[in-house]
């Protein structure tokens, strides 16, 4: 048996499990922070990481309820209609809830004995216990020739994706801009279930992202944003 203890936390932009990429790196604009805790927010932990430019975060889904895991499961690249084994996913319902993604590092920030990282392209769920850092080296974790599955290539940001007027103007006057390419990034992926893309379903959504809600619906195959509040 092992005890782990998480050595940081993550503040995301992602406030719900709804919304999230299925992966890192297909939403560029998504951003967090990773804050260390003690005893690892010190200076020389991080030392010679800015050197490199994406990392390997090691984290738990701490939003899956403890139990409920499945040998197989329904991949929404396959549509949701064909099962595998949960091993041949990365499906977050998992006999242990570990979770693996590589993120872009974009700064460090050391500051009053804190040490928080600033990173992109993120698919993690705000307030995710990381349990490890690791650098991404591209000769050994890029290969060239390696066979994916079913999953061989990024999925198509197939969805086309327009704003009501209100919900423009929230975009606009967003503190640094990026909220609007964020959405874009996050919606073009089609975040819908698998079963409900397929039906047509004129269903209104929403999803949490920073400190908003985000209202969203089907309009003629276009992800139609209709507020943010």
């Amino acid at each position: 048996m092992f005890t782990l203890a998480p050595i940081g936390l993550i503040h995301s932009c992602f406030g719900e499990k709804f919304g999230i990429p299925r992966q890192a790196g297909l939403a560029p604009a998504a951003r967090a922070t990773l804050e260390l805790l003690p005893p690892y927010a010190a200076p020389e932990t991080v030392r010679g990481l800015e050197e490199f430019s994406h990392l390997w975060l090691i984290f738990v889904f701490h939003g899956i309820p403890d139990g409920q895991w499945q040998p197989t499961v329904r991949p929404p690249r396959l549509g949701g209609r064909q099962r595998l084994g949960v091993f041949a996913t990365r499906s977050p319902f998992r006999p242990n809830p570990i979770g693996l993604s590589v993120v872009k590092l974009e700064r460090i920030v050391i500051n009053r004995g804190r040490v928080t990282l600033h990173l992109a392209g993120i698919d993690l769920l705000d307030g995710t216990p990381v349990l490890d850092i690791k650098p991404y080296l591209p000769y050994a974790d890029s290969l060239p020739d390696a066979i994916g599955g079913f999953a061989s290539q990024a999925p198509d940001a197939s969805l086309i994706v327009a704003f009501s007027p209100a919900a423009d103007a929230v975009c606009a006057a967003w503190p640094g801009g990026g909220l609007r390419e964020l959405i874009v990034q996050v919606l073009s992926q089609d975040p819908r279930p698998a079963y409900e893309q397929t039906a047509g379903s004129s269903q209104c959504y929403g999803m949490r992202l920073h400190d908003r809600d985000v209202q969203w619906e089907m309009r003629d195959g276009i992800a139609y944003v209709t507020a943010i509040r």
